[in-house]
């Protein structure tokens, strides 16, 4: 598998529109290789380049969630340490008796929220689907993020923390899987454990030793515009210049607000494939990539919703089928990443447009299977 094979696959829909350009990016056997169809903007003369730097949200999720387990492994976290040892804001939780109930109905909760809790999205609050839920309403109006990655309109960390610490959870620590808030809570516990900001964290355990030279939550180097889906076309969602990633954020935000490029996130990919590259150790890189949830947690309405029947390891998707693991995660901006370990192979599909086209993204995942069965 190449990515000049892959790249095949979704040139048909580039021309059709539904974005205007993409980058693949492919490892196989160790060995990597990069792609480029289409241009960085609908009719635009500026061809897409295999170095192309993008948003890719909450592909965000599973690089803090190497980082993380990088502490655990130097002993600067457990996972059955309480997040309160690091955000005392959070203490004596209270939660909600109903979904639907008034913020002021709550029970105690039974335990601590821990880290392993936020690693897994089982902390008891997140994105709700079943129900009609204020609490969650509440969080949106309080600015706590519920929508597409936006930097400059979030508060600092220890603002966040206070709002947040002001709701009842939704339900009892370690019991539902929702997505996506405890991973700005986690991104507030790593960065307090090591004394350090997120933005810098990331860079000195992960970035650097890896050599991804391109991702941070800010960038000096000209973004691909993003665009959403209007009802007449895509429409511009963030410049190439000067837009909502050209600055440092005062929240760098765990769940989504990275950037990075194809090639960066091969790295990535491919510490994982070799065993944490003398990085991470094979121990965790076995935990990350391994399905944390239970039967019931994976047929919940919040599990269904994003998961469709796989698992959910440490900031990664899980599913275990024909080709044996697959292990990955997607961004809500038009980002994807797939890895096969049991074929030594791993997949980045890059594009900037949200929400991200279903089909482009099925078919680019059954094309990348397909090559791998007859590879």
């Amino acid at each position: 598998m190449d990515a000049q094979q892959l790249i095949q696959t979704i040139r048909p829909m580039v021309a059709a529109g539904e974005v205007p350009g993409a980058v693949v990016g492919v490892l196989h056997d160790g060995t990597s290789s990069l792609a480029a169809v289409g241009r960085t903007d609908p009719g635009g003369a500026t061809a897409m380049s295999v170095d192309a730097v993008m948003r890719i949200s909450s592909n965000t999720k599973p690089m803090i969630a190497a980082v993380a387990l990088l502490l655990v492994q130097d002993g600067v976290l457990r996972l059955d340490d309480a997040v309160e040892r690091f955000i005392p804001e959070l203490a004596d939780r209270r939660v909600l008796r109903q979904l639907d109930g008034r913020l002021e109905d709550t029970v105690p909760a039974h335990r601590t929220m821990t880290v392993e809790d936020l690693l897994t999205m089982r902390m008891g609050f997140g994105f709700v689907f079943e129900s009609a839920c204020p609490a969650v309403d509440e969080a949106a109006a309080a600015g706590l993020g519920f929508g597409p990655p936006d930097p400059p309109a979030m508060p600092s960390a220890d603002e966040w923390v206070a709002r947040f610490a002001a709701l009842p959870l939704l339900e009892q620590p370690g019991t539902v899987w929702r997505y996506e808030v405890a991973f700005g809570v986690l991104g507030v516990v790593l960065a307090r454990a090591t004394g350090k900001s997120l933005d810098v964290l990331m860079k000195e355990r992960l970035f650097d030793p890896l050599a991804m030279s391109r991702t941070g939550f800010a960038t000096r180097h000209h973004l691909v515009p993003s665009f959403a889906q209007g009802e007449s076309g895509l429409v511009l969602l963030d410049s190439a210049v000067g837009g909502r990633w050209s600055k440092a954020p005062a929240f760098p935000d765990a769940r989504g607000g990275l950037v990075s490029t194809g090639g960066d996130l091969l790295r990535f990919a491919g510490m994982l494939l070799d065993d944490g590259g003398g990085l991470l150790s094979p121990r965790w890189v076995a935990a990350m990539t391994s399905d944390r949830l239970t039967a019931e947690q994976r047929s919940s309405p919040s599990a269904h919703a994003f998961l469709d029947g796989g698992g959910w390891g440490y900031g990664v998707g899980v599913t275990d089928g024909a080709r044996g693991r697959r292990y990955g995660w997607g961004g809500g901006l038009g980002t994807l990443w797939y890895s096969w370990p049991g074929h030594d192979a791993a997949a980045v599909l890059m594009t900037q447009v949200s929400p991200p086209s279903t089909r482009l993204f099925d078919a680019f995942t059954t094309a990348a299977e397909a090559t791998l069965d007859s590879s």
